[in-house]
């Protein structure tokens, strides 16, 4: 179980080493009357270099004038449209390069009636068609999609997990992947509802210092002095599992929740997560029957040590990155 661990994480880091996760991108659009829209475009403050991606309204509509406005941690664009006076409804609406950026868009629009639609727009499907109405298969499509892209992009909380497996093994990792789930359903829930708040940066910083310590702990697996976190993992994973919903509640701290739909849009928003991390775990379970063969690896703790130094020096290295935000 643990070669089968270790080797995923070589092959997570070797195709994520490079990686940029990016938040969602959040396009909002309020028609108003005879044809006229306006429309608010959020984006990361970062982005991958020389890509920009663009909104492309149906055809016939003419925009106007952009005004910007930069945060330090997105870009706001509002501008003025007019379209056809019949409204929006069943009519294509997209953005482009979403494949080279990374990131995926919510697109919510409030119609003059009142009501408001929405959908995802990514790299698989950079289009979409806006409906008549409301669909709560919609908001659970639209949040579990953004769920699962976050999860996918984040390599500091992919690192956590499949080092946590690479920790416990098989028999532990199930108590203590539940107790991970708990906590960061506990901390993004409160996040999002606004009953706890916390600032981004230093909370990516320590969820940096979690995925560190984690590697410690690995490091020290096997040398006969076990810790308390060592000992009990599932201790260890609740409490980080805090930190990293609050890194979880950020990507949504732009995008937001329907109004009308929070609970919903919240828990598929989670049910994301757990898919994703799913995703991650299972092909591991799966091969790892075939890797107990000890014919297939060789002797030793290196097949520990590698993955636990990687995990340590990335997450060293994002330490410093994030710290280094802090003093933007």
């Amino acid at each position: 179980m643990r070669a089968a661990a270790a080797l995923a994480f070589l092959h997570f880091l070797a195709a994520a080493a490079g990686a940029h996760p990016l938040e969602p991108s959040l396009l909002e659009i309020h028609e108003g009357d005879a044809g006229g829209v306006e429309i608010t475009w959020t984006t990361p403050a970062r982005r991958a270099p020389g890509v920009a991606p663009r909104v492309v309204l149906p055809e016939g509509c003419r925009s106007g004038a952009a005004q910007v406005s930069g945060e330090a941690e997105r870009i706001i664009t509002r501008w003025a449209a007019t379209c056809d006076a019949d409204g929006l409804v069943g009519r294509r609406l997209g953005v482009t390069d979403l494949a080279e950026s990374r990131s995926e868009v919510l697109v919510r629009l409030v119609q003059r009636s009142g009501r408001t639609v929405q959908g995802v727009l990514s790299a698989d499907a950079p289009e979409m068609t806006i409906p008549a109405e409301r669909r709560r298969l919609d908001v659970v499509g639209a949040y579990v999609r953004l769920g699962i892209h976050h999860i996918l992009a984040g390599t500091d909380h992919l690192a956590f997990v499949l080092g946590l497996l690479l920790l416990v093994g098989g028999r532990s990792f199930l108590p203590a992947i539940t107790a991970f789930t708990v906590g960061h359903s506990v901390t993004l829930s409160l996040a999002v509802l606004g009953v706890v708040h916390a600032p981004q940066r230093p909370i990516e910083v320590l969820i940096a210092l979690s995925v560190f310590v984690l590697a410690l702990e690995l490091v020290r697996d096997g040398t006969g002095h076990p810790s308390l976190l060592a000992r009990k993992p599932w201790v260890m994973a609740g409490v980080f599992g805090l930190l990293h919903g609050f890194g979880f509640a950020g990507a949504l701290a732009d995008t937001g929740l329907p109004q009308g739909d929070v609970p919903l849009a919240l828990g598929s928003f989670n049910v994301g997560i757990e898919l994703g991390q799913i995703a991650v775990v299972l092909p591991v379970l799966a091969v790892a029957p075939a890797l107990r063969d000890r014919r297939l690896l060789p002797a030793g703790r290196w097949p520990r040590l590698v993955p636990a130094y990687a995990i340590g020096s990335l997450a060293f290295c994002w330490m410093l990155e994030r710290a280094a935000m802090l003093l933007d």
